[in-house]
C-alpha cells in the first residue's frame, strides 16, 4: 500500500546552536545530523536489551521523538483529536501535560513534529499549521501563529511536518505559500521578521538546516520538487536545485560538511551531493546515487562515509561521501532510522527492532538487538541519546534505557 510505505514525520528541530547546551533540545541531536557526542556507552547489550529505566504509555497517537534537556524530557501526542505536549522529569514523573489545539486525524493519525526546546521556551508546529510557543515550566502558551491563515500556507497530503529551526532571536518555518514560502518570526513574540517567496513550491515534509559561511548564513530546505537556499538574515532567495520523487515526500534533513550539501529522498530517488559556492550564492551538482534511497530514517556522516537504510532498496548502506560510490551494504534492520554515538550506529527499524551496529572498514557487524516492548502503531520516531540514556518512542509509549558503559 503506497501510503504505508511513506512517511515523513520527523520530528524535532534543526540547527539551533546552543548558547547553553543543556538548555537546547532539537531533533536528531546537537547539530541536527544524527550524531550524539557521548562517550562511555555500552558496547554490547544484554539479550533483551539495555536496562529499561522507565516508560510512559499514555501519550496518544504520534511519531515525535523526545526533546531532552537538563531540566526535563518533552514530547507530544494526540488524544481525542487534540495535540498535547508532555513534560517529564528525568525519572519519568509527569510534570505537566498541556493541550495546544487540534491535530491530524485524517490518515496516519497523530503528532508529526518533535517539540523544539530553546532555553525556557518550547516550540511546536501542528500538522494543521498552528505554531505554538510554550513556557517550559508549566506549559503556559505564550503566543500562537496560524501559518496557513496568517501566512498564505498550504497543507499537504499527510499534514505539514517540519521540525522547527531557531537561530538567535528567530524561529524559521516553511508554510509553503506562494507569497510566504518561508518565514522568520521573532521567537519571543511570534511577530514577523521576514517572509520569502522562495521558489513557490509547497513544503516537502522536510526540516531546514542552517549553514554558516563567512559572509552569510543560509537556510537549506527541501520543497516538494527541489532543494532551495535562502539567506537566513534577510529571506533573500538564493538558489534551487531539482529533486523530485513520486509523491513529493522528502522528510530527511540535509547534511552539510566542508562546502558540500547532501540531500536524500525515498521511493527509489536516492541522494545527491551539491557543492556550495564560497559565498553561498550558487550550487552545482557533484554526484547522484539511487541506491541509498532513505525515505524517512535519515543518514549519518562518519569519517567520510554516509550510513543509512534504503526504501525501495531495503539494505543498510555505506556510501563514500566524496564520490557516492557504494562501499558495502547488508540486509536486515531496514528500513530504519539511524543515529551515531561513541563509535557505533543505532538503528530503529520499522519492524520494531533496535540494533547496535559496528561500521567496519568493509562490512557491518550487528552486535546486539532487541524488540521494542511497549507502544502501538508505526515505529517511525527517531532515536535520541542524552546523558547515557537511549530514548525510544513507539506511538503511545516513550521508553528510556540505561546505556552507560559498566
Amino acid at each position: 500500500m503506497i501510503m504505508k510505505r511513506f512517511f515523513t514525520i520527523f520530528l524535532g528541530v534543526i540547527f539551533c546552536i546552543p548558547l547553553m547546551a543543556q538548555d537546547i533540545a532539537q531533533w536528531r541531536g546537537p547539530n541536527r545530523d544524527g550524531t550524539y557526542n557521548e562517550t562511555g556507552l555500552l558496547k554490547k547489550w544484554p539479550e533483551n536489551g539495555p536496562r529499561l529505566m522507565w516508560h510512559y504509555d499514555e501519550l496518544g497517537d504520534g511519531h515525535t521523538s523526545a526533546a531532552v534537556t537538563a531540566g526535563g524530557v518533552y514530547t507530544s501526542g494526540m488524544i481525542g483529536g487534540k495535540g498535547f505536549v508532555f513534560a517529564f522529569d528525568q525519572t519519568g514523573k509527569l510534570r505537566w501535560k498541556k493541550e495546544y489545539g487540534n491535530e491530524w486525524t485524517i490518515n496516519w493519525n497523530g503528532v508529526r513534529s518533535t517539540p523544539l526546546v530553546c532555553k525556557d521556551k518550547i516550540y511546536v508546529l501542528s500538522a494543521l499549521g498552528k505554531l505554538v510557543c510554550m513556557n517550559t515550566n508549566n506549559g503556559q502558551i505564550l503566543w500562537t501563529v496560524d501559518v496557513f491563515k496568517d501566512y498564505d500556507g498550504r497543507n499537504i497530503d499527510w499534514g505539514i511536518t517540519e521540525n522547527l529551526l531557531v537561530e538567535g532571536n528567530m524561529v524559521f518555518c516553511t508554510p509553503g505559500g506562494k507569497t510566504a514560502n518561508v518565514i522568520a518570526l521573532d521567537r519571543n513574540t511570534g511577530k514577523l521578521i521576514w517572509k520569502s517567496k522562495g521558489n513557490g513550491q509547497k513544503t516537502g515534509y522536510c526540516s531546514p538546516i542552517l549553514i554558516r559561511l563567512a559572509k552569510r548564513n543560509i537556510l537549506v530546505i527541501q520543497m516538494e520538487g527541489s532543494i532551495q537556499g535562502i539567506d537566513a538574515s534577510s529571506g533573500t532567495f538564493l538558489w534551487s536545485h531539482e529533486q523530485t520523487n513520486t509523491y513529493a515526500v522528502h522528510p530527511n534533513v540535509s547534511l552539510y560538511s566542508n562546502g558540500y550539501v547532501y540531500c536524500v529522498s525515498g521511493y527509489g530517488r536516492g541522494g545527491l551531493m551539491l557543492r556550495l559556492s564560497e559565498d553561498g550564492q550558487s550550487i552545482s551538482e557533484v554526484w547522484r546515487d539511487p541506491k541509498l534511497d532513505a525515505r524517512l530514517g535519515g543518514v549519518v556522516l562518519v569519517n567520510g562515509r554516509l550510513y543509512g537504510t534504503g526504501d525501495n532498496n531495503r539494505k543498510l548502506f555505506c556510501i563514500d561521501w566524496k564520490t557516492g560510490k557504494e562501499l558495502y551494504s547488508a540486509s536486515g534492520l531496514a528500513p530504519a532510522n539511524i543515529i551515531y554515538s561513541d563509535g557505533l550506529l543505532y538503528l530503529y527499524s520499522e519492524s520494531g527492532k533496535i540494533g547496535l551496529v559496528e561500521p567496519r572498514a568493509d562490512s557491518f557487524n550487528v552486535i546486539s538487538s532487541f524488540s521494542v516492548p511497549y507502544g502501538a502503531n508505526q515505529h517511525w520516531a527517531h532515536l535520541v541519546i542524552s546523558n547515557k540514556k537511549l530514548y525510544v518512542r513507539h506511538g503511545t509509549s516513550l521508553m528510556v534505557y540505561d546505556i552507560a558503559g559498566k
